[in-house]
């Protein structure tokens, strides 16, 4: 199965972030989607990091991006495999991270927020 058009993908993802837009980033993902993030932990008590379900990411999106008002994603580099895309990235706060994408279809069914130790 293909991915989308990584480059693509990634301006329209890191957009929609800069523009602190949830609904324009979950339009990317399906109704069913797992996420998983050490942030996830912090702001969604009792996740374990993860979360379940568009709606429950909405939430999760919405509750962080309140605490983080200047929040500002910067593309590093995009890298494509089979049915995945990681996104390297420089957060507001000059941290590096790597979002994994799985894809099903044109959608991503499953991510994961990877944060430089």
């Amino acid at each position: 199965m293909q991915t989308p058009p990584p480059q693509a993908f990634a301006d329209a993802w890191v957009e929609a972030w800069n523009a602190h837009d949830v609904e324009a980033v979950l339009a990317h993902f399906h109704d069913d989607v797992v996420f998983s993030s050490p942030v996830a932990a912090r702001v969604v008590p009792g996740s374990c990091g993860v979360v379940r379900g568009k709606a429950a990411l909405r939430d999760y999106w919405t509750t962080a991006l309140a605490g983080m008002p200047d929040l500002h994603f910067e593309v590093l580099a995009v890298y494509r495999g089979e049915s995945s895309l990681v996104i390297n990235y420089r957060n507001h706060r000059g941290g590096l991270v790597n979002e994994v994408l799985l894809f099903d279809g044109e959608l991503v069914r499953e991510g994961h927020g990877t944060y430089l130790e």
